[in-house]
Formats: C-alpha cells, structure tokens, sequence
C-alpha cells in the first residue's frame, strides 16, 4: 500500500484537498466555454464539440469522485447534492459518444469477420464452412445497415438530450455550483486536520474496496463465454479502478502510472461487452433475414470474445499479486 508523500503528511486536508477541486472546477469551466464555442449549427457535433463534452465529462467525473470519497472533509449535503448533479450531467453527456463508439467497434468488426479467414482462435463457435461463410457475406452488409439505422437513431436522441439538458435550468444550476467551487470550496470542520490523517484514509478504503472487488471478480470464463450476467462485477471493478485512481491523484498530486494498464483494459471489457448486447439486440429485431440474424449471431459471438480478451489483458496487467487470478 502506497502512503502519502512528504507534502500530505505536512498539510492539512483543506490545502490538499481545496486546490484539487478548485483545478478540477476550472477544467469544467474551460471545457464548458470551448463547448459553447463551437455550439454553432455548423460546428455542432464536430471535433472542437466532442473535445469539449469529453472535458466536460472528465471534470465532472473528477470532482464526483473527490466528493464521494472525500465526503467527510466537505460540507455533506452540498458534496451529496452535487454529486448527484454531476453525475446526471456525465451520464446525459456520455451517451452521444457511448453510441458513436459502439457502431464504429461493430461496423468494423462485421468488416473483419467478412471480409477475411475467422482467426484460429475463434474456431468452434465462430468456424463457418463455405456456405456459413458466404451467408456471412450477405448478411453482413444487412446487419451493418439494420446497426447504423438503430445507433444512428439512437445517436441523434442521445444528442438532442444533451443539448437539451445543456439548456436546462439544471445544468445552469450545476454550472453555478462549479463556478463557486472553482474559488471557494464548502469545507467541513475536519478539514483542518492533518491530510495524512484525514485524506489518507478514504483514499485507503477505496483502494481497498477495489482490491476486494478484484479478488471476487468470477474465474476465468473459457468454457462459459458467452454469459453476460457476470459482466456486472467487472463493471463494478471498472468504477472502482477510476474511484482510486482519482482519490490518488488528490492525495499524491499525480496519477498512477502503474493502473493505466488495467483500466484501459476494463475499458476495453466494457466496450466490447455493450456491443455484444448491442449485436444480441439487434438480432431480436422481428422479421429480418436468417442471413442478416447469422451475421449478428457471429457479431456477438466475436464481441464476447472480446470480452475475455479484454478481461485476460486485465489480468496480465494487474499491479497487484494474488488479487486476482484466472483459475
């Protein structure tokens, strides 16, 4: 377990604590003028737009994560109130992109799988003679249509939320409470105790709570790989990984280099896993073509290999020994 540095065991937890919020506050503020900048009907949806909403959700999600684990050393109704707020904000924010995302993983996989020999280590399953090969064919430019109308579809909503919701009284409320935080921070009494007492013990259980999860994560999948419902504890794992590694940067002034590994691999475990549900989804769709249901059949069974790929490469990546194994 790491402690804290020289300069936290120093300080008190507000001159900790307060500056990080304050940084994070002006990120938020800077990735809201950038995105009111390029909220013209021309711009809308651009690069400039996305790199904007991405600040936005990066901030927000920073500054959630300090009041969740932090909540002692702040005011708890105000920390409870924005939270919640900003998580709404991240989650409204996420969707346009989760979309976008998810329909270009599976239009490039659909690409793949049709367009050249299944990997040997996707036999079984995914083997298709020369007759499954050619349905593959045919179905696969029908899936890829019925996935673009679907995302796309769902792409739009989720844009037109967002704008809606960056309009709302809500946001400007939120947005309010992130301009006063970026210059003044509602701190609690305890506060003005040492960081190293007061910072340092939420940072360890949340290390803790992750390293928990990571030891109760299911085994190795192989013979059962297409079973979603345990999808969920890695999920759980991915929230927690990013709940530390934030309560580290407060508490250390820098990330982990050493956890990027494994979160890009939860990352990955959660992408390919929405779409597989996604590629299922679709599948469900009345009245379409046994070619098209055979090229989403295959799509899915690719992305829950995925899935364990991705859950393999977290394992390998893994800093910490006997938290997590593969038996």
């Amino acid at each position: 377990m790491r402690r804290p540095d020289h300069q936290t065991t120093t300080c008190s937890a507000a001159a900790v604590l307060a500056p990080y919020l304050h940084e994070q506050a002006a990120d938020f503020l800077r990735g809201l003028r950038l995105h009111q900048e390029h909220s013209t009907p021309t711009d809308a949806g651009g690069p400039g737009a996305e790199e904007a909403t991405a600040a936005l959700r990066q901030a927000a999600r920073r500054i959630s994560g300090a009041l969740h684990t932090f909540r002692a050393a702040l005011d708890p109704g105000w920390a409870d109130h924005l939270r919640t707020e900003l998580a709404w904000l991240s989650g409204t924010l996420a969707r346009e992109h989760a979309y976008a995302t998810r329909l270009g993983r599976l239009l490039e996989a659909l690409h793949q799988l049709s367009g050249a020999a299944l990997p040997a280590a996707r036999t079984g399953a995914l083997s298709a003679g020369g007759e499954e090969r050619a349905a593959l064919g045919v179905g696969a430019a029908r899936a890829g249509a019925l996935l673009e109308r679907r995302l796309t579809l769902a792409r739009t909503r989720a844009h037109s939320a967002a704008l809606q919701a960056l309009g709302s009284s809500r946001f400007h409320a939120v947005a309010d409470a992130v301009a006063l935080l970026a210059s003044e921070v509602p701190l609690a009494p305890a506060a003005a105790g040492p960081a190293s007492e007061v910072l340092h013990d939420p940072a360890l259980r949340a290390e803790q709570r992750l390293l928990a999860a990571v030891a109760a994560l299911p085994p190795d999948e192989s013979a059962e790989p297409y079973n979603e419902a345990r999808d969920a504890p890695w999920h759980q794992a991915r929230l927690l990984l990013r709940l530390h590694r934030y309560a580290r940067e407060v508490v250390h002034g820098a990330p982990d280099p050493v956890l990027t590994g494994a979160g890009h691999a939860l990352d990955l475990h959660r992408d390919a896993a929405e779409a597989a549900t996604a590629a299922a989804s679709a599948a469900r769709t009345p009245r379409i073509a046994p070619a098209t249901a055979y090229a989403l059949g295959v799509l899915h069974a690719d992305q829950r290999h995925e899935v364990e790929a991705a859950r393999a490469e977290f394992r390998g990546a893994w800093p910490y020994t006997a938290a997590v194994t593969a038996s």
